[in-house]
């Protein structure tokens, strides 16, 4: 009787652990996308950015502007509702930024460097730009970004994105 418990009971730890390991899995699967942050992946390896939303209009007019710091790995994601050629500029931004355009899939197809502070000469996107993500002036070519690397988010559509989350 004293075994058949023991079996029983490392039945039962056994059925445990294997719930405790599902559900470790199911979190890290949902902790692979997340509105609070956009991932990064093309040769030189993945990098993943805090970031802010710029969904509505009135987000997106405002962007950055008199911010006058971002943490480093920080970064504000603006999603239009469809594709087209997007102008940004610097008014009223104190921070020196880079401006990554993307298209449908999430991936990079213009990058713009260090842009300047206040500067409201028109940054063009080159092509049609469904979203555009924001990082501080220098870290694109610190970390290797290039057009043809891929963003992650689920602010993004996810039907043919390049790089979609699970």
């Amino acid at each position: 009787m004293g075994i058949l418990l023991g079996l029983i009971r490392g039945r039962a730890i056994h059925r445990l652990f294997a719930g405790l390991i599902l559900s470790f899995a199911a979190s890290a699967a949902i902790a692979a996308c997340a509105v609070d942050r956009v991932d990064l992946r093309g040769e030189f390896g993945t990098v993943r950015f805090r970031t802010e939303l710029a969904l509505t209009p009135e987000q997106q007019q405002r962007g950055l502007m008199f911010r006058e710091e971002m943490a480093r790995l920080s970064s504000m994601l603006f999603v239009f509702p469809r594709a087209r050629e997007r102008t940004f500029w610097m008014r009223n931004t104190l921070i020196p930024l880079d401006i990554i355009f993307l298209d449908d899939t999430g991936t990079i197809t213009h990058i713009h460097d260090n842009a300047v502070p206040l500067d409201e000469t028109v940054i063009p996107s080159d092509g049609p730009a469904r979203a555009v993500l924001e990082i501080n002036a220098g870290l694109a070519a610190d970390l290797g970004l290039a057009e043809g690397d891929e963003l992650r988010s689920p602010a993004m559509p996810q039907d043919g994105a390049a790089w979609a989350c699970e």
